[in-house]
């Protein structure tokens, strides 16, 4: 198709226009919210670390305990004080919004135990198999605060990396488009004036002569 056969309207223009204001608009905003979810990924990434390392060291306590407690009571008395637990802990599953982005948020209760919540006879065990179960109860909150965080992480990276395409798209491809479009209908526009004003003075002319 020729250019001379390409005719757009004003309306055309006028809704380019629109379109470019708009996604400019919605360019400025998803910036705003890719950076903004960068920054909380940062501050979740700083409580990750905390929490690696301290769920790195709790574990490393329980592995000590649960060995000399087996030194100390040997596996059946070990055995026998784990069978002797009365309340399991109970895990809640809700959520809460980070920048529009719904994330986990884990409750628990019940890890903690009392001497009488475990339910093993105090005077039939040593004071090792106390400690060894507070070991591993500390390091169960560990692993729950853990996935909480970990979770929380990885919903926070799919979306940035969402939000990401999204502005790239808008500035890199749709933005420079509809400019290109935007620049053409208003360079086509101009010359149809000049033609048509070229056609009405020749119109004029001949009427005159």
């Amino acid at each position: 198709m020729a250019l001379r056969d390409i005719k757009p309207t004003r309306s055309e223009l006028i809704n380019l226009k629109r379109k470019i204001k708009l996604s400019e608009r919605g360019y400025k905003i998803l910036k705003m919210k890719r950076d903004g979810l960068i920054l909380e990924f940062f501050k979740v990434l700083a409580k990750a670390k905390d929490s690696r390392g301290g769920l790195m060291d709790k574990y490393a306590r329980a592995v000590e305990m649960m060995a000399l407690a087996n030194t100390v009571e040997g596996a059946i008395g070990v055995k026998s004080a784990a069978f002797s637990v009365r309340e399991v802990p109970e895990i809640t599953l809700k959520s809460k919004n980070i920048m529009g982005v719904v994330v986990p948020e884990i409750e628990s209760s019940k890890v903690r135990k009392s001497l009488v919540e475990r339910g093993y006879g105090v005077l039939g065990t040593s004071p090792v198999i106390d400690e060894t179960a507070t070991a591993f109860e500390e390091l169960v909150e560990s692993i729950i605060e853990s996935a909480e965080i970990e979770t929380t992480m990885k919903r926070l990276l799919e979306e940035i990396e969402s939000t990401k395409r999204r502005v790239n798209a808008l500035e890199f491809k749709v933005i420079p488009e509809l400019t290109e479009a935007q620049d053409f209908i208003k360079m086509r526009l101009d010359e149809m004036e000049r033609e048509e004003l070229f056609r009405l003075k020749k119109i004029k002319a001949r009427s005159t002569s």
